[in-house]
């Protein structure tokens, strides 16, 4: 890595989310801070957009960018690693490969994982959807389960294969139904005309009363009248307890026989060894003031999903794990860090809520803006969301593919990802019954590279 200077103060950012990415982009050739970026990948991707490439409706270099390469010519460094400790009274931090990173300002954004609240039974059976591995992994394993029941001659087992169930009505669990019931109302039949007749069940499970639980009533009532008539099953004030040798066990008593469950019922923050118990509240969060500095340290920072703040009067139990938070949170952390080096008060995190939204299949979305000021369903909804997440990638580049990816899908109702990509190293561990589950961060990455590189072939060969 590149020399440190002398004259700078040295910022750690560990995580490359939302929120880290935000902090360091207003700190571009910074003139009081050097800043190194820490994270397992080495690419920034769009999280709101997981969801299709696990459905093959995006490639996953529509939604990712390089760090190294995002960072060109604006005084950034980089390092591809795992944090596994913190001393804070050395103002150090441990990666995995061995090396030391000293701090003078340490910021904290790793963001948040799959919370499975404690239930290993389904953390080892159901997929989950944090990251680009796991969309790969999902979507590779969604075409695998479409070609066994195609050849499948017992009707009960067939039937197995082709129920989905989705564990959680938010936003993520809502959009992949919708994709999923996509799929089947307009490719199902056309890739698969064997299975024309039998079709797919999509069932979609949370224990709230409502889908979209904390959105408008209107959006509420839309959700689950728009999923109903695509032919999804709703089952609302109902868990999923345990899902083991194909059946899934709903709280009520009820059983689904799947051999899918997708889990997208809820987040807990990623934790830090070193950082003091004291400093930790619900779902990991890292109890932070209004200038989002950890409680309990005077140089060590967290901003987005990993943040709890009690002051906001209008989020008394802390703001939301969702992008705008992380977004507006790190760019408050960089004003006022640069303010801090100017000699000027910082000043306190106030939200502002932008509002949320989910689509559902290709003609309809839900939106709820301006703290539910404002709603917006179908048309305008669905205007509403594909302009605010094509302007929210990160590049360009990820822009135009993701417009030309959406306008394709879009006019020919269908798309041309549903290859199933792996490398042999999966292969072989999979052989072996290795869980699915469990693999190294390094064949994730190979994976993740000869499926991208796969992609983009593809994409070519077909745009000729």
């Amino acid at each position: 890595m590149n020399t440190i200077k002398a004259n700078k103060k040295h910022i750690v950012v560990a995580g490359g989310g939302f929120a880290g990415l935000n902090f360091i982009r207003h700190l571009y050739n910074s003139n009081y801070y050097d800043i190194t970026l820490i994270d397992k990948n080495n690419y920034n991707y769009f999280t709101p957009l997981l969801y299709q490439v696990a459905t093959s409706f995006l490639e996953p270099s529509s939604i990712s960018y390089p760090f190294r390469k995002l960072f060109r010519n604006k005084g950034i460094y980089f390092r591809m690693a795992t944090v596994t400790s913190i001393d804070t009274a050395t103002n150090s931090v441990y990666l995995h490969d061995g090396a030391v990173l000293t701090y003078d300002i340490l910021v904290l954004a790793a963001g948040s994982k799959t919370n499975f609240f404690g239930n290993e039974v389904i953390q080892r059976n159901a997929f989950s959807l944090k990251g680009i591995d796991d969309a790969l992994l999902m979507r590779n394993e969604l075409i695998k389960v479409l070609e066994k029941a195609s050849v499948e001659t017992d009707p009960a087992e067939r039937k197995r294969l082709l129920t989905v169930v989705i564990a959680g009505g938010g936003p993520t669990g809502v959009e992949v139904a919708g994709m999923l019931a996509e799929f089947k109302q307009y490719i199902f039949g056309k890739d698969y005309p064997e299975l024309q007749s039998i079709g797919t069940e999509i069932h979609v499970v949370d224990g709230a009363p409502n889908l979209l639980q904390p959105m408008s009533d209107q959006s509420h009532a839309d959700a689950l009248k728009r999923l109903t008539k695509m032919g999804v099953h709703v089952k609302l004030s109902t868990r999923v307890d345990s899902f083991e040798n194909d059946k899934v066990h709903l709280s009520d008593g009820s059983i689904i026989e799947a051999k899918t469950l997708i889990w997208a019922a809820g987040v807990i923050a990623n934790t830090f060894d070193g950082i003091s118990i004291s400093s930790i509240n619900k779902g990991n969060r890292m109890i932070t003031d209004d200038y989002n500095r950890v409680q309990g340290y005077d140089n060590v920072y967290a901003v987005g999903d990993i943040s709890i703040q009690f002051g906001d009067a209008a989020y008394p139990q802390g703001h939301p794990q969702l992008a705008q938070p992380a977004i507006q949170q790190g760019t408050q952390l960089a004003k006022n860090l640069k303010r801090l080096a100017e000699g000027k008060p910082m000043k306190p995190f106030d939200y502002f809520d932008r509002g949320e939204m989910a689509i559902i299949g290709r003609n309809y979305a839900v939106a709820d803006l301006f703290k539910h000021k404002l709603h917006f369903g179908g048309l305008p909804g669905l205007l509403s969301w594909l302009f605010i997440h094509l302007i929210s990638l990160v590049n360009y580049n990820n822009k135009i593919k993701t417009l030309y990816g959406w306008t394709i899908a879009y006019l020919t109702k269908d798309q041309f990802l549903r290859m199933i990509f792996h490398s042999e190293d999966r292969e072989r561990e999979a052989a072996k019954g290795t869980d699915r589950k469990k693999m190294t961060f390094d064949e994730s990455l190979k994976s993740y590279s000869v499926a991208t590189i796969s992609l983009l072939l593809n994409f070519q060969l077909l745009s000729k």
